[in-house]
């Protein structure tokens, strides 16, 4: 266990955790917010999973899905149990959400850095589970990953708090934050009050100079509605920019949304047409066994970084055609076949 950072006591030995969009008020003694994770002890907010890993594997940075950051490398993914959400279409609910009680191996902040050493990564991803809400333990490994030259990077449900994310950002290189539809989307199917918490952590992400992707899981008959994907790509085309990838991703059912139907192609490829339609520079669909996956050049439409699945065959900062420079971060840890931009 470890004192959370980011709560305010309420009186009476209750307390309020101020980390998420949740915003879990007056807890008593001997309860936990809504994440399950943080417990009131004694009158302070302590993490319960600080230290215990639930997952630790390699996977490359395309799986997260980032594609403009570090293209080709490969990260020590890294999670806890826990969530803030309880998302009927989970993909991780083992860990997420039905784990019983609390377990992980013991992986000390240093122990995690070694490990990324031993396997020769670029960086540290801190995702399948919600990493906001083992944040002391991802700030702690990311302040020892920075001083050993890896990157680190979050995939996250949005809902951490601006100050946070301000708190973080100098250790935090990248992340993908899901956009999961609108308000009562989120309140339906993932149990959270809202998006707003969304728009306002990708605003303080892009405030505190941590590179952005987006994504949206398309689910029939829940969030494909053709109205809400075009007001969603306006938002993330005023507020965060034209260059920001976005990333349209298939569903398949699973955990208690079993009996939804499985995102057909031509949905993707609708809203990929629309999000380049309405001049968004870098779209992407996956989760399917063909999609579009290859960065094009958002002038002339030439392909400038080659993708097959999670793997980057080839890739160039300028088109070829036009010359015109594709935005990427995170080059210095960029991984390929000469181990450099062309």
């Amino acid at each position: 266990m470890k004192e959370a950072l980011f709560y305010e006591k309420s009186g009476e030995g209750k307390v309020d955790c101020t980390l998420c969009g949740q915003r879990c008020k007056n807890i008593s003694e001997g309860r936990t917010g809504f994440c399950r994770v943080r417990k009131n002890i004694s009158g302070k907010l302590y993490s319960l999973v600080y230290g215990k890993a639930a997952s630790a594997s390699v996977d490359p940075i395309e799986k997260k899905p980032l594609f403009h950051f570090a293209p080709g490398s490969e990260c020590l993914s890294v999670a806890t149990v826990g969530c803030n959400f309880r998302c009927m279409h989970c993909q991780n609910a083992g860990i997420s959400q039905d784990y019983g009680k609390i377990e992980g191996e013991d992986l000390a902040p240093e122990r995690i850095v070694e490990m990324a050493k031993e396997n020769g990564v670029s960086g540290i991803a801190y995702t399948y589970t919600e990493p906001t809400i083992f944040y002391e333990y991802a700030l702690d490994t990311m302040k020892l990953a920075r001083k050993a030259g890896l990157y680190n990077v979050w995939v996250s449900n949005g809902y951490t708090s601006p100050p946070a994310i301000k708190h973080m950002a100098k250790y935090l290189d990248a992340v993908n934050v899901d956009i999961k539809g609108n308000d009562a989307f989120y309140r339906k199917i993932c149990m959270a009050p809202g998006i707003r918490p969304v728009h306002e952590a990708l605003k303080a992400y892009r405030e505190n100079d941590v590179w952005v992707e987006v994504t949206n899981l398309v689910i029939p008959g829940y969030n494909d509605n053709e109205k809400e994907i075009a007001s969603m790509v306006k938002w993330v085309a005023k507020n965060l920019g034209k260059d920001t990838p976005l990333h349209f991703s298939a569903f398949f059912p699973q955990h208690r949304l079993e009996d939804a139907s499985p995102t057909p192609p031509e949905t993707l490829d609708k809203c990929y047409e629309k999000a380049k339609k309405s001049g968004m520079d870098y779209v992407y669909t996956g989760n399917l066994s063909s999609g579009h996956e290859s960065t094009l050049c958002p002038k002339c439409g030439e392909t400038v970084i080659e993708r097959k699945g999670h793997s980057v065959s080839s890739f160039r900062e300028k088109c070829a055609s036009c010359d015109t420079k594709i935005t990427i971060e995170g080059r210095k840890w960029t991984q390929g076949t000469d181990n450099k931009f062309k």
